[in-house]
């Protein structure tokens, strides 16, 4: 999760990523089983905005950014 999180911060506008700015974490779960994770991603993908919203809300209600204080340097590329 890390370091996903990190290739978001760093997206460009080129990226879908980049484009909508997506940068912040408002919402995460915990899985033991990596493919519990997956279905569950994709079950929540197809819900209805209003009803990503309130899960959000409830576990976030400021929309505080969970990753902020994440130390995220180790998973930065250097491209020279």
């Amino acid at each position: 999760m890390y370091r996903r999180m990190s290739e978001h911060k760093r997206a460009t506008f080129g990226t879908h990523v980049g484009h909508y700015n997506i940068k912040k974490l408002v919402y995460y779960e915990i899985h033991r089983d990596v493919r519990i994770a997956i279905r569950r991603e994709k079950t929540i993908k197809k819900w209805k905005r209003e009803w990503k919203i309130n899960i959000i809300n409830k576990m976030n209600p400021d929309w505080v950014d969970l990753s902020a204080e994440w130390d995220l340097k180790k998973y930065e590329r250097s491209y020279d």
